[in-house]
């Protein structure tokens, strides 16, 4: 097999789209201008991919405070110096060790509400980032923190996107005083343009660097997070965070025509993305990309993919999840025989967590070829919207995520990772790795990885026109699918009569990075999706 790019990078120059970035030596693709500036100086510098990769994380944090920080988790995957030897990290949290989930459910039904302190499992981002660079990277945590301590302290412009994240939650950050005080300026979100400082979040990120790891999960970052979360009616204690800790993993794979397609296990749902895959694998490739036929067959695998994830994935450490079955040819033929050509399928199951969200992925290629896939994550935009009075921390929502029966694969309990959306994705073929990926958009992520896929290595599309066409994401468990305006209206129109209800996303759907490794022309191709603020940059 060849390894041979199957695209083109020529595009139509009346349109307003991005061209391609185009490096040699080395690549950073991330949502943030400021991060991917960081990433490369980082490189220039002697640093490897993952030290870009963590510093340029931590700028985010900061600069882009409603998609991710310390407060959040992580997940990685690493192909050492271009090879296909492909390695993973689960930086997801557990639940605090006293956390009663059974009265958890009586107070609060099926599910729990963003802000409630039981959402908050103890972060494991910071943890991630100190295991990582010790295993990976040639950089200290306290010089990988030093950009992101820099814009915290001095401080940094707001970009248009973020500026309207913020906006649209600026009552969730007003409801939390701290959160208030921190995030807000005289009760209002900063504009873009305007220029947003963070000190005490610079003072915990210089305890970081000065301390590792311990000053986050240890001493006065820890107490004051948990101080808050117990006045909230938390259960979490100083013991919690001191014994988080995250694994590396050995990553699950499928082959889609040819080429080899890595994901984080779970409790992540990079096995839904899998899955959709090979049910996609089934159907013919279509004349294009965005053409009706295409869309719904890539709907009605979505909708049977994560009808899987809902009734399987979860914290293997806690239950069997089958993988090896639920990835099989008898399981994948029989799940694919139930898409009908001309018409939505009926229910195929039911899901009762909260709507898709936010986070950030970036990924980055150094000159070795190292390629690094990482994405950090407070679920919600501006997570569970409740800050670390002193230490300017905002903690994620990320225990929404999990089930309130008991029963379920997925039910709260203790010391236990809720099922994750957040999903770093790696491409390999005959030895090589071929291209870091990742999609953003909580749970769109599975199936906004297998269309970005498709429409790659299926249609001819560069990673960045892969990005620009239009999207849709079917809601799990429903017919009901959110259709970005940029589509057709003979698409959309023929999409309901079908048996699919059309309706408008409340926002542009996720966000994406992507960098392809030409190892026949010794270059690196990136893409930036043009729904963020940030971009892909070589040198």
């Amino acid at each position: 097999m060849s390894t041979a790019r199957p695209f083109d990078l020529q595009r139509d120059f009346e349109q307003p789209r991005r061209s391609v970035a185009l490096g040699r030596e080395a690549m950073a693709a991330t949502s943030h201008p400021d991060a991917t500036r960081v990433a490369l100086d980082v490189l220039a510098r002697g640093g490897n991919a993952m030290d870009a990769a963590i510093a340029a994380c931590a700028v985010q944090g900061v600069v882009e405070p409603g998609s991710t920080g310390i407060g959040g988790d992580c997940f990685a995957l690493i192909a050492p110096r271009g090879s296909d030897a492909v390695t993973g990290f689960n930086g997801s949290g557990r639940t605090p060790a006293a956390i009663d989930a059974a009265a958890v459910a009586r107070a609060h039904g099926r599910a729990l509400p963003r802000t409630s302190p039981h959402t908050v499992t103890v972060p494991g981002a910071v943890d991630a980032w100190s295991q990582l660079l010790a295993a990976h990277g040639t950089w200290s945590l306290a010089q990988a923190l030093a950009p992101a301590i820099a814009f915290a302290r001095d401080g940094y412009a707001v970009t248009p996107r973020v500026a309207a994240d913020w906006r649209r939650d600026r009552d969730l950050l007003r409801a939390d005083e701290a959160a208030a005080r921190h995030l807000l300026v005289d009760g209002e979100a900063p504009r873009a343009g305007a220029v947003h400082r963070q000190p005490a979040l610079a003072d915990t990120l210089e305890r970081i660097a000065r301390d590792g790891r311990d000053g986050f999960y240890t001493g006065p970052t820890a107490r004051d997070l948990v101080s808050r979360l117990r006045a909230l009616g938390g259960a979490h204690t100083e013991a919690d965070f001191a014994e988080a800790r995250g694994e590396t993993v050995q990553p699950i794979c499928a082959d889609y025509r040819g080429w080899r397609v890595h994901e984080c296990p779970p409790n992540g749902q990079g096995l839904a993305a899998l899955l959709m895959l090979r049910l996609l694998e089934g159907f013919a490739p279509g004349d294009a990309p965005t053409h009706v036929d295409r869309l719904h067959v890539e709907l009605e695998c979505a909708r049977l993919a994560y009808g899987v994830r809902d009734v399987f994935v979860a914290d293997p450490a806690h239950v069997g999840v089958p993988v090896a079955h639920l990835l099989s040819d008898a399981f994948v033929t029989d799940l694919r025989a139930r898409v009908r050509l001309d018409r939505a399928m009926g229910a195929v199951g039911s899901f009762a967590g909260p709507a898709h969200r936010d986070t950030v992925y970036l990924c980055v290629v150094d000159r070795d070829r190292n390629a690094v896939s990482l994405i950090n994550s407070i679920f919600s935009p501006y997570g569970s919207g409740i800050v670390g009075p002193a230490s300017g921390v905002l903690l994620h929502n990320r225990g929404q995520s999990f089930a309130l029966d008991p029963a379920h694969p997925n039910a709260l309990a203790p010391r236990k990772r809720p099922m994750h959306t957040i999903i770093p994705g790696m491409v390999t073929r005959d030895g090589r790795a071929v291209m870091p990926f990742g999609v953003m958009g909580g749970h769109y992520q599975a199936m906004g990885q297998a269309v970005f896929l498709g429409r790659v290595l299926d249609h001819g599309c560069n990673p960045q026109h892969a990005m620009d066409l239009p999207r849709a994401f079917v809601r799990p468990g429903t017919c009901t699918v959110e259709a970005e305006a940029t589509w057709p209206a003979a698409t959309l129109d023929t999409l309901r009569a079908r048996g699919f209800e059309v309706v408008a996303p409340p926002w542009a759907i996720g966000g994406a990075q992507a960098i392809w490794i030409d190892a026949d022309a010794g270059t690196l191709i990136g893409g930036s999706d043009p729904r963020k603020d940030g971009c892909a940059l070589g040198r």
